[in-house]
């Protein structure tokens, strides 16, 4: 049976501009890198950036660090500073800002979690919403 995330790996066109994003702006804890890549670490996670081709998405997948409220703006303004492309406002509960990495990922940092997600929607419910 799974356990957990074990790791997440993005293909990236420029390992050394992916690394200064990563590290430098949302402060990822750099553990290796090599031609082809880089290991980095957030709290529990693992992040392999894989020197590859970048191809455009157009859905909604993206991926969401935690960030506390208090830290939220600040962080937003320097990656507005920094001029990072935003792609989606925020229109759930926590605060949020959904933004690009320089190959066009789509992240955001988030000031919440589940149990606070859980709790807007017992009050706000998705249409078709079951709780178990």
């Amino acid at each position: 049976m799974l356990t957990g995330l074990n790791h997440l790996t993005l293909a990236v066109s420029d390992v050394a501009r992916s690394w200064a994003f990563y590290t430098e702006l949302l402060g990822f804890v750099p553990k290796t890198k090599w031609n082809t890549g880089a290991y980095l670490s957030l709290g529990e996670l693992w992040l392999c950036l894989s020197l590859d081709t970048v191809g455009e998405k157009m859905d909604y997948t993206h991926y969401a660090f935690t960030v506390s409220p208090d830290a939220l703006t600040t962080l937003v303004e320097q990656m507005r500073l920094k001029g990072v492309e935003e792609w989606k406002l925020n229109k759930s509960e926590g605060g949020s800002l959904y933004f690009f990495d320089p190959d066009g990922h789509k992240l955001e940092v988030h000031a919440g979690n589940l149990e606070s997600r859980m709790d807007y929607c017992r009050l706000y419910p998705y249409p078709g919403m079951e709780f178990y």
